[in-house]
């Protein structure tokens, strides 16, 4: 079973430093039909204007996954960690019983352009922790790389859920197949670029699938495209 939710249908808010859109209630934003799927909370695509940025906030009871697309961030935060975060880098952070970080800009002249995830934990007022790590372009190119895992497998960030979350980059004319298992959902959300889903399904940049009770998942990438997919709890 599979239901699209088109881009345009996002919540959208430019607020001159920060221009983003969401793909699930948030904020300003509310959907009652849009409010997560399975423990995917959140979905924010942001881009962020040079030198400017999130001012030190907190969060609780939550895992926060941040994957920069284009250009830079600098997180610090109240466990001391402070770093910058570049294309190919994937952040977790475990908000557990409670943290406060900010996430700048550094940039004096380019913005920089990121998904902002969110996923409910496996359990409340965990130990609040933080993880970094970096991906090759090539380990991704036309075929699934896992980002993220409940066991931290494959050299993934290790999440406090039973999620898996994988990244593709596909050049024009790929096909990828992903087995699923029928008792398990799927998230499926195109950074940019045309992709067909079994052939049937057509998704562009900002288009996301919910999937649910199918056996597999096959790609063809009408353009050269970029994705990313949650392997989720029913």
């Amino acid at each position: 079973m599979y239901n699209i939710r088109k881009s345009s249908e996002r919540g959208h808010f430019n607020h001159g430093w920060l221009d983003t859109f969401h793909s699930f209630s948030f904020a300003e934003y509310y959907d009652p039909q849009h409010m997560g799927f399975s423990v995917l909370r959140v979905i924010n695509e942001d881009r962020v204007a040079a030198g400017t940025g999130f001012g030190t906030h907190p969060h609780r009871d939550m895992e926060i996954i941040t994957i920069i697309l284009s250009g830079a961030l600098q997180h610090k935060d109240s466990m001391g960690n402070g770093s910058i975060i570049r294309p190919g880098d994937v952040q977790r952070m475990t908000a557990g019983r409670g943290v406060t970080h900010s996430e700048v800009n550094p940039s004096s002249t380019d913005p920089v352009h990121l998904l902002q995830i969110w996923l409910l934990p496996e359990q409340r007022s965990l130990e609040p922790s933080y993880e970094q790590k970096s991906f090759s372009e090539e380990s991704y190119t036309n075929q699934f790389a896992l980002l993220a895992s409940h066991q931290g497998s494959d050299g993934s960030v290790l999440i406090h859920q039973d999620v898996s979350l994988y990244r593709a980059k596909l050049s024009a004319s790929t096909e990828l197949i992903k087995p699923l298992s029928s008792t398990r959902k799927g998230y499926l959300h195109v950074i940019h670029g045309a992709i067909k889903v079994n052939k049937t399904i057509s998704l562009t940049t900002g288009d996301a699938l919910k999937i649910s009770e199918e056996a597999s998942l096959e790609l063809i990438a009408d353009t050269d495209s970029e994705c990313i997919f949650f392997d989720l709890p029913n």
